[in-house]
């Protein structure tokens, strides 16, 4: 009988997509808090967000790789990470109509488009734990 705690032989899928996930997010994360003003300048994101943004991601990023990196990932983190990409996309693009934020067209499309690739992610995922 398979153990609810850990994956009994998780899927080449799910491997795959937590090693790319991992360094795109860390990829992501690093852009965004060390070119944040950059970033605010061509997108008409706020600059503070993007930072903040990118340094939140950090720790999300060490917690993909760790899972990423064991042998046989806990389901229930890999259900944590699936619910977390999956709370990020619905809310990022949220963000877009709440009014709180003015990005002009390339900022809407940076941020719709990272909000659509996250949420690929957390697809992506959920197919690798019910493959595993």
């Amino acid at each position: 009988m398979a153990t609810t705690t850990a994956l009994a032989a998780p899927a080449p899928l799910l491997r795959r997509v937590l090693q790319t996930d991992t360094v795109l997010t860390g990829g992501f994360a690093v852009l965004l808090a060390v070119a944040a003003g950059p970033i605010a300048g061509l997108t008409g994101l706020p600059e503070p967000m993007l930072r903040w943004a990118g340094i939140g991601l950090l720790p999300v990023t060490a917690f993909i790789a760790f899972l990423a990196t064991r042998r046989t990932p806990p389901r229930a983190a890999v259900w944590t990470l699936i619910a977390i990409n999956a709370l990020w996309a619905v809310d990022s693009i949220a963000l877009l109509f709440t009014g709180w934020i003015d990005p002009n067209p390339l900022g809407v499309a940076f941020w719709a488009g990272q909000a659509v690739l996250v949420g690929i992610f957390a697809e992506l995922q959920y197919l690798g734990l019910r493959r595993s």
